[in-house]
């Protein structure tokens, strides 16, 4: 009996753990069994055994703690996490006594007059903010309303956003802000505006400003004080014994950090010292000098003054910027300094040799093409003798008297053209430095200002006014002046006026024979001072002035100086990231590619360049402020927009764009587009040609404003890269004109077949409308 209790329980025991009985017999059960008797059919089931039971526990207890960590990071949110500060904001206003006025349109936010106001201050405040004390914490401006009486002053209402978590600000440090930049006399970001200094005002947004609307039945205006003008700067000898290695020896104050006097100077030279002596930067000393004690030069109404490039002053703040304290940096603002092809000029950098060899550059020295502002690498070569004038272009140099002595010296004949010119005055003619024949601005109005041997004067019409009758003096006049706008590539004349010449100590010309079909002048005396003066038309857009009868004749591949005075690169915070096609002196064409990504980077674009790393005395810089992407169903194109419009010359001018219903001639082979060549940094041509748009299919997704090309001569030409943003451009063959056909929106380089990217454009043609509109409503 105790042996059949003994196998019973063993059999059950089998069943509930899965082991095996003592005996002779072994065998292993399923967990999980099915056992018939008596055609019942009955399940049984594992049971959890200890080391199951002990699994379970440490899993129950692991969530446990998961769960009361969650509540704990809770807690920790919600009662002891340090809260934010909210977003300050400022309201504002100040009113605008000159430059601008008020009109009933400008009441409405709806109108567009409103919406182009309204952007302009906007645009304007923002610059100003980004570049303060205030930049890493300024979230943006709104204009509120623009308030005022018709055709008077205009009154500007608008709040400033700051996020507080990055700067501790208050009301009366950004109207300290704002206050400083009116009261300077050339302001940077409110250039051509006066503001009344007295009517400025920042309060914080619970507090509002008392200032009262036009609209009220009661309008009070706090009445401008008229400040006294400052006296006419007076050029004094250089006496700051640190600054006497300079290669000038006098100075003018104030200087741009405001030192009125040597005393102000002397009281902040100890800071500047201490950046020389800290070799931050290899040039420190001379930047320093040359901002604390100016060059000075005499002028007509009151002596000028002669600041370092700026160009320079990036340089400078590049290597010593981080050791500025901050109100010196704000008044080191580099675009509050000039370019070196400004009227003014500048100071540029030293030792551009030098460093051209350090940087083991040394090949460009002497090869004919510009790499330094004052054309340093060049001037110093066996082909150009001292005191010659360097043709810009190619390894030429010219005597002086060369320029317009009748005798083409020049590669590109730059110094037989604009022989006869237009300026406001010959003093500001020869007051810019002539570094190379070309014309280093344009200017569509002004006295007819004639260039004999080096010399300049004006152009007297006494002998026609005597010696032909009224019709005849008039239509000689015009053709005169009809005749030199073209030669300026502006289409047509404007106006043509006599007017007495005010200036003193004037060379003077006339026309050796009036009615003759060829001109000529001689000199002469004018009594009468009767001068001519012109204003012409619009510039010819899509023209070389480098190139024509009398210029170059063909393209080379690698680009030259003129080559393509459209071209524009685009940096982002210093780092060339796209190109871009100048399209009007105030707009480029590039592609929305460029812009993803950092909406608050800042992006600058650069002229008259075709090597990264060098620098040409005709080269601009200029801040993109906005930025616009077409409306047109598939397009990419973005119009970018500048702070500030460029100086239109011989480097420097726009492309034309599509007439209305043009379509590119699939046969065309005057078509090219710009790369990069990947080894010396230079811009190169590519040829290309409109191909079936299949080809561009196979590889990649074309839209319906998609236009596919291909290389002319394939794979050999496969030096450069594209960088998005180049332009397809094609020329004219009736009148030699550049159009710009198309932008591309990615990058291009040679790569394996199967794997390159289609050379794609998107057309311009199809938003020729919008980019015409958009360019003339920014005018309005």
């Amino acid at each position: 009996m105790s042996l059949k209790v003994y196998l019973i329980f063993c059999y059950f025991f089998q069943m509930s753990v899965g082991s095996n009985c003592t005996g002779n017999k072994r065998f292993r059960r399923s967990p999980s069994s099915i056992l018939s008797s008596d055609s019942d059919i009955r399940f049984t089931r594992k049971k959890l055994t200890s080391q199951y039971r002990c699994g379970c526990c440490i899993i129950a207890t692991f969530l446990l703690l998961l769960l009361l960590a969650a509540f704990a990071v809770y807690i920790g949110y919600t009662f002891f996490l340090p809260q934010y500060p909210d977003e300050q904001v400022f309201r504002a206003t100040f009113r605008v006594i000159d430059g601008d006025a008020f009109t009933s349109e400008l009441a409405d936010p709806n109108t567009s007059q409103f919406k182009n106001r309204s952007r302009d201050y906007r645009e304007r405040l923002n610059l100003l903010f980004r570049r303060s004390s205030v930049k890493h914490g300024y979230l943006g401006t709104e204009v509120l309303a623009l308030d005022g009486t018709e055709d008077e002053d205009l009154i500007v209402h608008f709040n400033i956003h700051i996020d507080p978590s990055y700067v501790n600000i208050k009301a009366k440090d950004l109207e300290a802000i704002l206050a400083n930049e009116i009261s300077v006399e050339e302001s940077l970001f409110f250039r051509n505006l006066t503001i009344d200094g007295k009517s400025l005002e920042v309060l914080p947004s619970n507090v509002l400003p008392q200032v009262t609307s036009s609209t009220a039945p009661t309008t009070t205006f706090s009445v401008a004080i008229t400040q006294k003008p400052p006296p006419p700067r007076k050029c004094h000898p250089l006496q700051l014994d640190y600054c006497q290695k300079l290669h000038y020896n006098v100075t003018t104050y104030p200087n741009i950090l405001n030192h009125k006097s040597l005393k102000d100077v002397s009281d902040d030279v100890i800071t500047f010292r201490e950046l020389v002596d800290a070799e931050c930067y290899r040039h420190a000393y001379e930047f320093v000098c040359q901002v604390l004690q100016p060059s000075c030069r005499k002028g007509q109404e009151e002596d000028e003054i002669v600041l370092p490039c700026r160009s320079f002053c990036k340089d400078f703040l590049a290597g010593c910027g981080n050791r500025l304290v901050g109100k010196i940096k704000e008044l080191l603002d580099c675009n509050r300094f000039p370019e070196y092809g400004d009227q003014g000029m500048c100071l540029p950098k030293p030792g551009c040799v030098d460093e051209l060899k350090s940087r083991a550059l040394s090949p460009r020295i002497c090869d004919g093409v510009v790499d330094c502002q004052d054309l340093s690498d060049e001037r110093t070569c066996t082909y150009c003798p001292p005191n010659q004038l360097h043709c810009g272009i190619g390894r030429v140099c010219i005597p002086k008297s060369g320029r317009c002595d009748g005798r083409v010296d020049c590669p590109d004949g730059s110094d037989e053209r604009a022989c006869l010119s237009l300026s406001p005055s010959v003093a500001s003619t020869k007051k810019a430095e002539t570094v190379t024949p070309h014309l280093a601005r344009y200017s569509s109005e002004g006295f007819v200002v004639f260039n004999d041997r080096g010399e300049i004067g004006k152009l007297c019409t006494e002998n026609i006014n005597q010696s032909l009758p009224a019709n005849q003096t008039v239509a000689v006049l015009h053709s005169i002046a009809s005749s030199l706008c073209r030669s300026l590539t502006y289409h047509d004349v404007l106006s043509v006026s006599v007017e007495t010449d005010i200036e003193n100590d004037v060379s003077y010309v006339k026309m050796k024979d009036p009615t003759a079909s060829e001109i000529s002048f001689v000199r002469t005396q004018c009594p009468s001072k009767q001068v001519l003066k012109v204003s012409c038309s619009e510039l010819d857009c899509g023209v070389q002035s480098t190139h024509g009868p009398t210029g170059l004749d063909t393209l080379s591949k690698m680009a030259a100086h003129g080559d393509w005075p459209w071209h524009v690169t685009l940096f982002k915070e210093d780092v060339h990231i796209c190109d871009g096609t100048l399209i009007s002196p105030e707009w480029i064409a590039t592609t929305t590619s460029c812009f993803q990504g950092q909406p608050k980077a800042e992006w600058t674009a650069r002229f008259g360049s075709i090597r990264l790393s060098s620098s040409t005395p005709w080269e601009q810089e200029r801040r993109i402020v906005g930025m616009v992407k077409s409306p047109v169903e598939g397009s990419t194109i973005a119009l970018v927009k500048l702070d500030q419009p460029v100086t239109l010359s011989d480097f420097v001018k726009p492309i034309c764009l599509p007439k209305r219903g043009m379509v590119t001639n699939p046969d065309a082979n005057q078509c090219n587009t710009l790369g990069w060549a990947r080894n010396r940094e230079q811009v190169q041509r590519v040829q290309v040609k409109v191909a079936e748009m299949e080809k561009c299919e196979n590889i990649s997704i074309s839209t319906v404003n998609s236009l596919c090309t291909e290389t002319i001569h394939g794979q050999n030409d496969c030096n450069e890269e594209e960088f998005a943003g180049s332009p397809m451009m094609c020329q004219d063959s009736t009148e030699g004109k550049w159009t710009l056909i198309g932008i591309t929106n990615w990058r291009i380089a040679c790569s394996k077949k199967g794997t390159e990217r289609p050379r794609m454009y998107d057309k311009i043609a199809s938003n020729v409308d919008w980019i015409r509109e958009s360019i003339t409503s920014s005018e309005t």
